[in-house]
């Protein structure tokens, strides 16, 4: 089969539709076909000599540039990359080019062969010569490394041979040799298509808003150190809102008026993001963040002001009515709001201030923004620590129980005590009840908590029952919560401890809450009822300060009333003793601070004395809680109040103070 012939290679190298070039070794174009003329504009003509670079801006980067020099050079096989052209007629061309180096012996297309042509080169980088007209091989030119093989000098240099020559002429001739193929496809149309896919993935198809991929991609990129350093305030804001009220619209009037009202609502956060920007070099970035989420990146942003006016703008946009479809609607919001310097901080960080902030605007009763607050943040946190070592911490042996004595006010004798939970935590120290004991109500570890509080507090009063016959015995009382109620078999559990101590049930006493028990139907109550048929006193706490239904109290198993603090510290205090704030003088004194007066209230002692006496008809006994000065015990007594209980008597303290006070007849009283 006979070899193509150089015509018909031109022939082939011409009609491509591919536009092609060949260029040499200085770089320029030696020639190309057809559709590099039409691709580039101007013919091929203009095409020949040109720098080959510069057609097709291959030097717009320093890498790109220097690999493409390394191909002419022979030191790198193949080059790809695209790039964005300039047509003459002033289109815009996307391209995607191609080096590609060519064989040694290649030559420009339908050109004679030889050195001065572009003929092939040695590996010494020296032209070689090519055969005769004869067929036989040129004469080759002695190697000068040899110098053996060279006419000596008398002065002992070594002769040049006569034939070795380095010429102008030979030089260019290296340099037109032909190395490297050009190729260029115009990609515009791909590119275009690109283009349009990535819109539509990078937005929301309701709002055309950003969608949450090209907003963590903003943000990314605002983060970045290069961002901020070069220019700017090196800080960054976020709004971050959801709707108030939006799922009801949704299942109300279906997702079509749903997606309308997001769009409108998406119309206005534009708006008023375009009038923030107009003073400023750029305009926050408005992204639907999905469902009814949305947020406003402010980069660059100039402090907490310039976010709060913005969350105010945004919040009053919001809550102006919509007209959807024939109707009239009204939303709200709820919007976080975080602003803070860009150094130290992460997308992941910034988001979770700008979350937890909503959360915070939504709890506080929705339709508001909230500002990011890094102390509430920090209590936050703080009880997300608390709440996951919360069940451990009772199988780490973690609490201990201290007692509050319960005083008779009439003999001033101790008739039982109080258990109250602290928690030794290992980082946080001691910490009060009032602490962890709503975080074991949500996550439910208050019925664990719980069952071993009423099992250590029957086992320590069974003990002092064991070691102290010649007295009376103390009875117990036990904070109940009312998930314990619901979550556990309360009455199984109060059995099962009851018997392993051996404590008897009336020296067991349960206190609820008073709106937990106001409250109890169907299963706390019939718990209550059995509990109160075994034995066991039933204790509503704080009475008086929650929903107080008195006809629904007759019909309580209830034996015991504890009458809120509050009112006991209302009482008008005899000898000035409201005016230091001191008490007993024993560091006692009011729950105000020291040396905090106390504004006295009549009407307490009234209120007190008409529940003291609606106790008893009742056939309760009262017990006054926050007992802090002898005049206050003084008054209760008078009142007829049963027991007493505070800093007057004791603090709450360990087990073994409990027993040294035992040994006391009575405990100190006016």
């Amino acid at each position: 089969m006979a070899s193509p012939t150089p015509h018909a290679f031109r022939a082939a190298f011409g009609a491509a539709p591919l536009a092609m070039a060949v260029v040499n070794r200085k770089g320029l174009v030696v020639t190309a076909n057809d559709a590099m003329g039409a691709l580039l504009g101007g013919g091929t003509e203009r095409l020949v000599g040109r720098v080959a670079a510069d057609l097709v801006d291959l030097a717009s980067d320093a890498r790109t540039g220097h690999a493409y020099r390394e191909m002419l050079r022979g030191r790198q096989a193949r080059l790809y990359c695209t790039r964005r052209i300039r047509h003459p007629d002033g289109r815009s061309l996307w391209v995607q080019v191609t080096v590609s180096p060519l064989p040694r012996e290649a030559a420009v297309p339908g050109e004679p062969t030889g050195t001065a042509a572009g003929g092939a080169l040695t590996d010494s980088g020296e032209p070689a010569h090519h055969q005769s007209d004869f067929g036989h091989s040129a004469q080759r030119l002695p190697d000068p490394a040899r110098p053996a093989h060279r006419p000596v000098e008398a002065d002992g240099t070594v002769s040049k041979p006569a034939n070795f020559r380095t010429s102008a002429a030979s030089t260019a001739a290296l340099q037109a040799q032909p190395v490297v193929l050009l190729s260029i496809a115009d990609i515009t149309d791909r590119r275009e298509l690109q283009a349009r896919l990535r819109d539509l993935q990078m937005h929301d198809p309701v709002t055309r808003l950003p969608n949450r991929t090209l907003f963590f991609e903003r943000l990314s990129a605002a983060l970045e150190a290069e961002a901020y350093e070069e220019s700017g305030t090196g800080r960054i804001g976020l709004c971050y809102l959801d709707l108030d009220g939006f799922k009801a619209i949704n299942d109300t009037l279906g997702h079509r008026a749903g997606d309308r009202l997001l769009a409108a609502v998406a119309k206005r956060l534009t708006r008023c993001a375009e009038e923030a920007g107009c003073a400023r070099t750029s305009e926050p970035l408005v992204a639907r963040l999905g469902g009814d989420e949305f947020a406003l990146l402010v980069e660059d942003s100039t402090g907490t002001d310039q976010l709060s006016e913005l969350a105010d703008s945004v919040l009053k946009a919001v809550q102006a009515p919509f007209d959807i479809a024939g109707r009239r609607l009204s939303v709200s919001a709820s919007i976080g709001v975080v602003e803070r310097r860009v150094a130290g901080t992460t997308a992941t960080a910034l988001m979770q201030a700008a979350d937890t902030t909503l959360y915070w605007a939504k709890a506080d009763g929705k339709s508001r923004w909230t500002l990011f607050d890094p102390e509430r943040n920090a209590n936050r946190m703080t009880r997300q620590a608390l709440s996951s070592t919360l069940r451990p911490a009772v199988d780490r042996g973690e609490f201990v129980l201290e007692y509050q004595p319960l005083v008779d006010m009439e003999c001033g004798e101790v008739r039982g005590v109080e258990a109250l939970v602290r928690w030794n935590h290992p980082q946080f120290g001691t910490l009060q009840p009032n602490r962890f004991i709503s975080l074991a109500e949500e996550d439910g570890s208050i019925v664990q908590l719980g069952r071993w509080v009423l099992a250590t507090a029957c086992r320590q009063a069974r003990r002092w029952q064991l070691d102290h016959p010649d007295r009376a015995p103390l009875f117990i009382s036990v904070n109940v919560a009312v998930r314990q109620v619901w979550d556990s078999d309360l009455v199984a559990d109060v059995a099962e401890i009851l018997a392993e101590t051996g404590l008897p049930p009336h020296l067991l006493q349960l206190e609820l809450t008073e709106s937990a028990v106001m409250g109890s139907a169907g299963r706390p109550l019939q718990a209550l009822q059995a509990l109160s048929d075994m034995g066991v006193r039933i204790a509503i706490d704080d009475f008086g300060t929650g929903y107080s239904n008195l006809a629904y109290l007759s019909r309580l198993p209830v034996s015991v009333l504890k009458l809120d603090g509050a009112f006991v510290r209302g009482f008008q205090y005899e000898n000035g003793e409201y005016e230091n704030g001191n008490g007993d003088g024993n560091g006692n004194g009011n729950r105000n601070g020291e040396g905090a007066e106390v504004e006295p209230t009549p009407a307490d002692e009234v209120i007190v004395e008409a529940l003291v006496q609606l106790a008893h008809r009742l056939g309760l006994t009262v017990t006054a809680e926050c007992v802090e000065t002898s005049s206050q015990a003084s008054r209760l007594r008078r009142i007829g109040c049963d027991t007493g209980q505070g800093w007057l008597y004791s603090r709450p303290v360990p087990a073994d103070r409990i027993a040294a006070l035992l040994t006391t007849v009575t405990c100190p009283q006016a």
